[in-house]
């Protein structure tokens, strides 16, 4: 039977013929955006574990000398540098990832990013941080972008070990930095946010080569053939497209790889070798897409029993009952439980949090097609013209196989749609500062309880740098316990940009950089007068140093540069308000704009699925339709049956799935930080309806089959 099954499926002359390229072609781009998934999801997961390179674990014994390691960050027009600095304490001390041997005092290895960096930018800004002799390049092993700043420096052993956080490793790039359990739900999350609507494409495209077999099977029945015969034919054609699509996709995957790899997905990109296919990615894809297209052709029979006398007869569906809403209520009141009970473990917390979240996912995809019944009722119920009846009586008659098409693309926004308004929440509350506020021009060093000595020299230094404008320091509060902020300072040194002391005041208690946390810097804020004599003010430790610049990019680097020069050894790097918030902010943003790929991969799925099921079924119906244009029925209200049926429930799952999205995220941000969820901005809801609308247009395509499949001679022939 496969032999006479492969013999059937080019045996109809040209149009079997395109009926299987267009079934190999469909096959071939799910499966090529299936692997490109897989790929990208070991991309991602190669990016979080390569930091274990950058943050080895302490450890000690056995019979390898330890090597000292002291990682700190620093950061340069907003971007992080990540700075390691080592000392072997022997022969048999382990080398940092990426570099040939450890580099000695006075030595160092750049990754290509800084290098670039270091020679594009004067010395003063940039290149006096980290002197010494240049031994050559960072390799890709301990980078996890190509875009990385890292530069490892060499050092003797007690210079290292007296940094701060300065530990001994034994082994390095063999634990990863981020919790494997971290990693696999962020990565299944991105995964299965694409890969549902892949799927759903694939199963779609195979189907259309069972669509429209039942004659041909009811003749093979008069002459003797059984049902698991016919089934078998129809697996075989299936599969022998699938076969074909998922070489070619396969083909286009690797011809893309490069390209794809230089995009910032997650907002940097990757290198060409981590979108890279695991054996089992490989098996995954090469058998189950052709395993999946021949169950696809048994499932497409499933409605059609054929009798020995070639008599069809199809099976109307149950429609489907209100208790799929189950799930969604259930994950809705998890979540309103976690604004009253929040674990204080992030485990405790995981475990509230991602049922109901998983609940409200399984929910909308469960409840789907009771949604597209109950809307095709209403529909019905205020239609006004033929098309929308006949659309709305159709799609209350099956409303699983109108909303399966679509399900992919309400899974793909209802997770995009949490993700963006977390990130958009968390960003605009914890993001960095203004560009142009005072704050952002602001440079300050945070001592704490290292308090060193400052020389004159250094601020005489500070103060002769261009764009500099004021430098002071800010000391250790004695009573800093009971005081409102932790600093002192001498008012006649205090800036009127970020305040002034009472009047009659010596000393007033400010914040570490006269910026309160969360807030902004403010001219007219009036600092509580501390109750330290000026006079006793010089003798108390110094807790900071801050340098106000004139905000240009130039002022603010050449003052951490004389900061860093000037007190090599402290772990935390000169600061400007928004340095770490930006770092922070880029990272949501990278993730931001991964959920945003998704949004517009899967928008493009569902249309190109919405495609096939009309091209489908317009092959399906085509004598039922050619019947109503012998009746008198216009072209165009024809057409209007097919746009109804496929882009009302298209538009009625994407607002249901955002609204779902964002009111899960709402609660999420409520119950865990205390935030008001704050509304995406206007560049995710013209991605999302300009995706919509290219699912429209692509279904619109499809419109003109109709007229050329619907004539007379069909009604005639059929």
């Amino acid at each position: 039977m496969i032999g006479f099954g492969l013999r059937l499926a080019v045996a109809g002359g040209r149009e079997a013929l395109t009926r299987l390229a267009v079934i190999a072609a469909a096959v071939a781009v799910g499966s090529g955006l299936l692997l490109t998934t897989l790929a990208g999801v070991n991309a991602v997961n190669a990016q979080l574990t390569r930091s274990a390179s950058v943050y080895p674990s302490a450890s000690t014994g056995g019979d390898v000398d330890p090597l000292w390691w002291s990682t700190r960050e620093d950061y340069f027009h907003g971007k992080q540098i990540i700075r390691i600095d080592v000392a072997a304490s022997g022969q048999s001390a382990p080398t940092p990832v990426g570099i040939p041997a450890t580099p000695g005092p006075g030595e160092y290895y750049a990754s290509p990013a800084l290098r670039e960096l270091l020679a594009a930018q004067p010395a003063d800004q940039l290149g006096d941080r980290y002197p010494g002799r240049d031994l050559g390049t960072v390799g890709p092993a301990a980078l996890t972008s190509p875009d990385t700043l890292l530069v490892i420096m060499g050092g003797t052993q007690d210079e290292v070990a007296g940094l701060p956080l300065a530990r001994q490793v034994t082994s390095v790039g063999d634990t990863p930095a981020i919790p494997e359990t971290t990693v696999n739900l962020i990565l299944g999350v991105i995964a299965g946010g694409l890969l549902f609507p892949v799927l759903i494409f694939i199963g779609t495209a195979t189907r259309l080569s069972a669509a429209r077999r039942e004659q041909r099977f009811a003749a093979m029945r008069l002459v003797g053939a059984t049902p698991k015969q016919i089934s078998m034919v129809a697996a075989v054609e299936a599969t022998a497209a699938a076969v074909a699509g998922t070489a070619l996709g396969f083909v286009l995957f690797y011809a893309l790889r490069g390209p794809m790899a230089d995009i910032p997905f997650t907002g940097m990109p990757f290198f060409p070798s981590d979108m890279s296919l695991g054996v089992m990615d490989v098996l995954l894809v090469a058998l189950g897409v052709p395993a999946g297209a021949a169950v696809a052709a048994q499932v497409s029979l499933r409605r059609v029993r054929i009798s020995p006398l070639g008599v069809t007869r199809r099976v109307t569906p149950r429609a489907p009952r209100a208790y799929r809403l189950i799930p969604i209520l259930f994950g809705v009141a998890v979540l309103f439980f976690a604004i009253g009970y929040r674990p204080e473990s992030s485990d405790g917390q995981t475990a509230v949090f991602l049922p109901g979240l998983l609940l409200i996912m399984a929910g909308l995809v469960l409840a789907g097609p009771w949604l597209t019944m109950v809307g095709a009722r209403v529909m019905a119920r205020y239609a006004g013209r033929p098309a929308t009846l006949i659309a709305a009586r159709r799609l209350a008659d099956n409303p699983k196989a109108g909303f399966r098409a679509i399900s992919g693309i309400m899974v793909a926004l209802f997770v995009t749609s949490v993700a963006v308004g977390v990130i958009t929440t968390i960003v605009a509350n914890r993001g960095p500062a203004p560009i142009g506020s005072t704050e952002a021009g602001t440079v300050s060093m945070d001592f704490g309880r290292e308090a060193p000595s400052v020389p004159d020299a250094l601020f005489s230094e500070l103060r002769s740098t261009s764009g500099v404008r004021f430098a002071a320091t800010v000391r250790e509060n004695p009573d800093r316990l009971s005081a409102s902020e932790p600093g002192l300072i001498a008012c006649t040194d205090l800036p009127s940009a970020y305040g002034r002391c009472a009047d009659g005041a010596g000393v007033a208690e400010v914040a570490m950089g006269f910026i309160p946390f969360r807030e902004s810097a403010s001219p007219t804020r009036v600092w509580q007068t501390a109750s330290v004599p000026l006079g006793d003010l010089q003798r108390l430790p110094v807790l900071s140093i801050v340098v106000g610049t004139d905000g240009s990019a130039a002022a603010v680097e050449r003052s951490r540069t004389v900061l860093e020069a000037a007190f090599p050894t402290f772990r935390v790097a000169p600061n400007v308000p928004g340095d770490f918030e930006s770092s922070f902010a880029n990272t949501l943003r990278g993730w931001e704009q991964l959920a945003n790929v998704i949004i517009i991969a899967s928008l493009a799925l569902a249309g190109c699925s919405l495609a096939v099921s009309v091209i489908g079924g317009l092959t399906e119906r085509r004598r039922p339709f050619s019947l109503l244009r012998l009746s008198g029925a216009p072209v165009q209200v024809l057409r209007r049956v097919v746009a109804l049926e496929s882009a009302v429930p298209m538009l009625a799952v994407a607002a249901v799935a955002i609204g779902m999205g964002l009111l899960a995220a709402h609660l999420f941000l409520r119950a865990q930080m205390d935030y008001t969820l704050i509304v995406p901005e206007p560049r995710f809801y013209v991605i999302v309806v300009v995706g919509l609308a290219t699912c429209l247009g692509v279904i619109a395509s499809t419109l003109p089959l109709l007229e050329r499949i619907t004539g007379p001679e069909t009604a005639r022939s059929e």
